[in-house]
């Protein structure tokens, strides 16, 4: 048992306050058929939406499990401090006005503050928000309408933003919701706990989470394991791609989204399926919900158009994605169902020929699905119900079924687009136990993701939580380099010259040609305050007197294969971002890279490594060397320990480029910034 059960799995409910919102609440309970008792609250009414009103929570003649409060947000903390007095078992806080909208004085933060101590460690959700449905044992603190339905098992929906939870109860895709909940400005109960909290529900088959800021890292990171002990899958749309949308987040939450590649490295890390679109979430918990994870990627599809073929091939391009060619098996069992006219082929088109057909149809499907497949998808538009008769489309329902019962392998009736598979359809294809899907392009999507969710087995260690430093400074490259050598990273032979005098000797030591580079400066190349390759001690000193202060003379870095990225950057959100590709002056324009949180492992560092799109070169491209990737990875551990070591105080360190060759690796250029630890 969790501290919210009582909370959200609630047997008495009070609600205080006497506007709409709260009648709205009253008028929900029934329309769920909340079974217990329903309270209303209000010191001067004598009913609230026809139900008899207490003067105040002391006035009620129970203690109730949950409590919406939906006034003002003065009286909001007095009402919570009278609840909690009592022993409530939690409460939903409606108001607006706390931590989300903050003035320069400071006053929203300090109610916030003052909300948490009337609380007194009784489960808190929002402020700032709407509540939650429990759709499962008929609760609905909701102060609005809402379009879901009592289930007897589903999905579970936990989001930042109430709006979007108001909308995805209309959704008319048949998929069932057990939980919708809201948890607005996370001031005591995050969004991490709530969906452990529902996790535990044995009606709950998988988890959807819509993300503005992760808030606290380890109950993040305890919910993703929790889910892996119970076999539920999590899909998260996690927002915070653009400045926009960073921004944005803060009229939700008054936290940050963190960045973009942090948010990803953090939910692949911990096995959650991420997506781009309301509509992808909804297919994929759909998918989920209907058939659990995929064991693999390898995918039939039928269809009686050619175009629908196509479309099928085509919007399945940049996802992991097979559609497996056809074994004589299931090409000899297709010619017997279709005759000769057909080319057969996956994606298939099976023409019109044996449309409505029951019997040829389940020839054709079980014959597709006797190859080594993950699942089967059969694209069905049904004709509008208003003007049509679509009849003859449940003949094609029916022999999905068939199929699906011969293979013992799951198959999809998928719509090419979303309005042409109905609700009551959707339902219809649930109840043969198939999978309804509404889009192609969303369908393809949930299946990438339910087959990425079938492979993950990881069960990483711990996100390395950042500290805060205070002032951060770019630290030269001499000192940077110094330090990264001391864990290991090999870094160049040089040393730092304070007069042009001074970098002709210390270029005389190295031996010619050397690096001539200018300090203090965090991009050098773009600047000017880097010469390359410079030979003579009299071309070294002129070098040095055209930069002013004093430069870093290092010998040469010779026989390069291949330039690699090394960065780290602490993302307060996340963790330390570890960002790992193609590098040099043109890393920004090649884009070909990928992010890790730390820690990594080696062996993480090598398959990461073998993802990019420079892998062939590092492998040794047309007959040239490869590089030594064991050295990479080393370089990358020694990066990391210093991270480790300086937690508190890095806020970036960045290698580019990490000069590569069959022989090793050695730092060419390093970038540092720290600051102080904050207490």
């Amino acid at each position: 048992m969790t501290r919210l059960d009582r909370l959200l799995r609630p047997r008495s409910i009070a609600v205080v306050g006497g506007g709409t919102w709260c009648a709205n609440v009253v008028r929900a309970c029934a329309g769920v058929g909340f079974a217990g008792p329903v309270w209303p609250v209000h010191p001067r009414r004598d009913s609230i939406a026809g139900v008899p009103a207490h003067a105040g929570p002391e006035a009620l003649p129970g203690v109730p499990d949950a409590v919406f409060i939906g006034v003002n947000r003065a009286a909001t903390i007095e009402s919570l401090r009278a609840c909690a007095a009592l022993g409530a078992g939690g409460a939903v806080c409606f108001a607006s006005g706390f931590a989300e909208a903050d003035t320069e004085t400071g006053d929203g933060a300090a109610l916030q503050a003052a909300l948490l101590e009337a609380a007194d460690g009784m489960p808190v959700l929002g402020p700032n928000c709407y509540g939650f449905l429990n759709l499962l044992d008929g609760a609905a603190l909701w102060p609005d309408q809402h379009g879901a339905q009592r289930v007897q098992t589903g999905v579970a929906l936990v989001t930042q933003s109430s709006n979007i939870a108001l909308n995805l109860t209309h959704q008319t895709r048949g998929l069932p919701l057990a939980y919708v909940v809201t948890v607005g400005n996370q001031a005591q109960i995050g969004l991490a706990e709530v969906g452990q909290g529902l996790l535990e529900d044995p009606r709950v088959t998988a988890l959807g989470l819509h993300i503005e800021g992760v808030g606290d890292l380890r109950a993040f990171e305890a919910m993703a394991a929790r889910a892996h002990d119970l076999g539920k899958p999590i899909v998260a749309l996690k927002m915070g791609r653009s400045a926009q949308a960073r921004a944005a987040t803060q009229s939700h939450t008054a936290a940050l989204a963190g960045s973009d590649a942090g948010g990803r490295a953090l939910l692949r890390r911990l096995g959650i399926a991420q997506v781009a679109s309301l509509s992808d979430l909804l297919e994929t918990l759909m998918l989920l919900h209907a058939a659990g994870p995929l064991p693999g990627n390898r995918i039939a599809a039928l269809s009686c158009s050619g175009g629908e073929a196509s479309l099928v091939a085509d919007q399945a391009e940049g996802l992991d994605l097979v559609f497996p060619a056809l074994g004589p098996d299931q090409a000899g069992a297709l010619r017997a169902a279709l005759g000769p006219r057909v080319a057969l082929a996956n994606p298939l088109d099976y023409h019109t020929y044996i449309w409505g057909d029951p019997e040829r149809l389940a020839a054709c499907f079980a014959a597709m699905m006797r190859g080594a497949l993950d699942m089967g998808l059969v694209i069905l538009d049904f004709p509008r119900a208003d003007r049509c008769d679509g009849s003859e489309w449940h003949l094609v329902i029916a022999a999905a079924e068939a199929a699906q019962g011969a293979s013992g392998k799951p198959m999809a009736i998928v719509s090419s687009i979303p309005e042409t598979l109905p609700e009551e359809v959707s339902r219809a294809v649930c109840a043969r136990g198939l999978v309804p899907l509404h889009g192609l392009s969303e369908a393809l999507v949930a299946l990438d993701r339910a087959a990425w969710l079938g492979r993950y087995r990881d069960r990483p260690a711990p996100v390395l939580i950042p500290g805060a430093p205070r002032a951060p400074v770019l630290i030269d490259e001499a000192e940077a380099k110094a330090r990264l050598a001391e864990h290991g990273l090999p870094v160049p032979r040089g040393a730092r010259a304070d007069t042009p005098q001074a970098a002709a000797r210390v270029a005389e030591d190295l031996g010619v040609p050397v690096a001539v580079k200018r300090l203090g400066l965090a991009h050098k190349t773009g600047q000017g305050a880097v010469t390359l390759g410079v030979q003579g001690a009299a071309a070294v000193a002129a070098a040095a007197a055209s930069m002013p202060g004093p430069v870093l003379v290092e010998e040469m870095v010779p026989d390069a294969v291949a330039e690699l990225l090394v960065g780290v950057v602490r993302d307060p959100a996340h963790g330390f971002v570890l960002t790992l590709g193609a590098g040099g002056t043109q890393a920004e324009l090649r884009s070909d890279r990928l992010s890790m949180l730390l820690p990594v492992t080696q062996a993480e560092v090598r398959d990461g490594l073998a993802g990019l799109r420079m892998a062939p070169v590092l492998r040794g491209y047309r007959g040239a060397p490869g590089v030594d990737a064991g050295a990479i990875a080393l370089a990358v551990m020694a990066v990391q320990a210093f991270v480790i070591a300086q937690a508190g105080r890095l806020e970036e360190v960045e290698i580019n480029p990490l000069i590569c060759n069959a022989g090793g690796v050695c730092a060419a250029d390093a970038l540092l910034r720290m600051g102080g630890e904050n207490d």
